[in-house]
């Protein structure tokens, strides 16, 4: 039986500065938490949102430095797109989805399918030419923050590292799980019953995305600056799952 809570609190926390390259951000983590008088406690999660991990393990790139190879070429006169960027995104990917005027959708190395491989431009700071990629390893970064976390505070938490992605059938960014660490990813309710005792046959929750979509109301994806964010009062079970749990197999997809 899994537990369920009533409720639960979304916290934004303010004060964690503009990230570079090298900066520790389980540090920068820890002052944003004594600044708003917060401890954590067992059970907690913190969402972190994937560009500031990008940015301290320097996961950037120059467009000036990039040469766009053939198939960069191809895809960039499909889309419209810079094929420098489209270089950058190809290296990222291990195939192509879709491509057509505007849109390159690809399954990114980690797994899961995305447009333009997750690379972004957005708050990153050092001009046009600059773009985010994604970490080489999030579940591994944070599993890293969590053992931080409970050195430091003696908590066990989980820890999420989210980014927002379309989906193929409906309009609007959501936010997802691309690495979790102390927390389930899916969490299978087959074997429940819904009001009337019938039995859940189907049911599985795709249980790390709720939780990002939940928190990423609170992060905004513009010039809120506020990339981390306390989710208290969830009762999950203890399973340590991994983000990679959620991509759909191959053979499970009607579609791509």
């Amino acid at each position: 039986m899994i537990e369920k809570g009533s409720s639960y609190t979304v916290t934004a926390l303010d004060g964690i500065p503009l990230v570079k390259a090298g900066d520790d951000v389980p540090g920068l983590i820890l002052a944003a938490l004594a600044h708003h008088d917060l401890t954590l406690q067992n059970g907690d999660v913190l969402v972190v949102t994937s560009k500031i991990i990008s940015k301290a393990e320097g996961c950037t790139a120059n467009l000036a430095d990039v040469e766009p190879g053939d198939d960069a070429l191809h895809y960039a006169q499909v889309t419209g797109k810079d094929p420098r960027l489209v270089e950058l995104v190809l290296r990222e990917s291990r195939i192509v989805s879709r491509a057509s005027k505007g849109v390159l959708v690809t399954e990114h190395r980690l797994g899961f399918v995305s447009a333009n491989a997750g690379i972004d431009q957005s708050n990153a700071e050092d001009g046009d030419n600059t773009v985010l990629l994604l970490p080489p390893d999030p579940d591994g970064t944070a599993r890293s923050i969590r053992e931080r976390m409970k050195v430091e505070t003696g908590a066990d938490i989980g820890v999420m590292l989210s980014d927002s992605h379309g989906r193929p059938f409906r309009l609007g960014n959501i936010g997802v799980a691309i690495g979790i660490a102390g927390m389930p990813g899916l969490l299978d309710l087959r074997g429940e019953t819904d009001l009337f005792g019938r039995e859940l046959q189907i049911s599985v929750q795709a249980y790390a995305d709720l939780v990002a979509s939940a928190a990423t109301l609170a992060t905004g994806e513009g010039s809120e600056g506020r990339p981390v964010v306390l989710v208290r009062g969830l009762q999950f079970p203890d399973v340590r799952g991994r983000a990679s749990e959620m991509n759909r197999p191959a053979d499970q997809d009607f579609y791509r």
